[in-house]
């Protein structure tokens, strides 16, 4: 488990607050996705967990122990930033073996497989990779060092959209074979929702909330009506909580805060032409999160 008790920290003699009381638990076995646009303080709060950087105040726990200059936690973690340097002659097959000299548990038959599946030539000069290959090859260095936590530093970008598919399957794949606990961050979040089983979205430096999506999408429903007039619909509304409203024709999409079945049952006491719930999407998650709290989502990421 990582405890995040709040984490402040300040660059520039104080100047710029990049973190602020920041504090957030993750558990084991989880694929937390850690959400906010550039200058958020997503990069810094991942390097304060990996022992990189020390915060002002506050503390980060990993298994009970903290990680600053503590190496037997150190020992557990692999930290992939978001621009990872490669030695100029250095090929998938010699990076291999220094992280297999560097880290003792490195398995190296999931490594070599994992080169094989995503078609990157063992024998090829790194120099020679586009940056999504590079990605590629430093992804699954870390998912082949053997270490229980992972953190990755916008792990998709460069990647197409079928590649990124594959590299999210192997991090699942990863996380069921090998019980590990990857942080992803992003600025991206479309990148995360269909991988990530939390989120925590940062703003300025602070966290807006953060919880499991399933329990967030509890509290938030997405209901499709088709009215027999609008009349009807305006009586509706009324007795919803309605977070946003959008139409698509004759068919009007609700986003609203409450219990599926309750809000089911008022939407079909006006026996409409057509009604159905259908899934949310991280963002309209959010969009409902970030309203409650006075914060307009399309103001955070702009």
């Amino acid at each position: 488990m990582i405890e995040i008790k709040n984490v402040t920290k300040h660059f520039s003699f104080g100047e710029i607050t990049a973190l602020s009381d920041v504090s957030l638990t993750i558990n084991d076995g989880d694929i937390f996705g850690l959400i906010g646009t550039n200058g958020s303080g997503k990069s810094t709060l991942l390097r304060i967990m990996s022992g990189v950087l020390k915060s002002d105040s506050g503390e980060v726990l990993i298994d009970g122990e903290n990680v600053f200059e503590n190496d037997n936690v150190k020992a557990k973690l692999c930290f992939i930033p978001d621009n990872v340097y490669f030695a100029p002659n250095a090929t998938p097959k010699s990076e291999g073996e220094l992280f297999e000299a560097a880290h003792p548990d490195f398995d190296k038959k999931r490594y070599l497989s994992l080169l094989q599946k995503l078609s990157l030539d063992p024998e090829q000069r790194v120099n020679t990779f586009s940056k999504g290959m590079k990605r590629q090859l430093s992804i699954l260095l870390a998912l082949s060092s053997g270490k229980k936590y992972i953190f990755f530093d916008e792990t998709f970008d460069g990647l197409d959209p079928v590649m990124r598919q594959t590299v999210k399957g192997a991090i699942v794949e990863a996380v069921c074979d090998l019980q590990i606990c990857p942080v992803i961050a992003s600025h991206n979040m479309r990148e995360l929702e269909d991988i990530s089983g939390s989120v925590g979205l940062l703003h300025k430096g602070g966290v807006l909330l953060s919880d499991s999506l399933d329990d967030m999408k509890l509290n938030v429903q997405k209901v499709q009506v088709v009215m027999k007039n609008s009349s009807d619909l305006e009586k509706l509304m009324s007795e919803l909580d309605i977070v946003s409203k959008d139409a698509m024709g004759s068919i009007n999409i609700l986003v609203v805060r409450g219990n599926r079945d309750e809000i089911l049952s008022k939407v079909n006491a006006y026996t409409p032409v057509f009604a159905e719930s259908v899934p949310l999407t991280l963002e309209e998650v959010f969009i409902s999160e970030t309203g409650a709290g006075g914060y307009d989502l399309k103001d955070l990421f702009v």
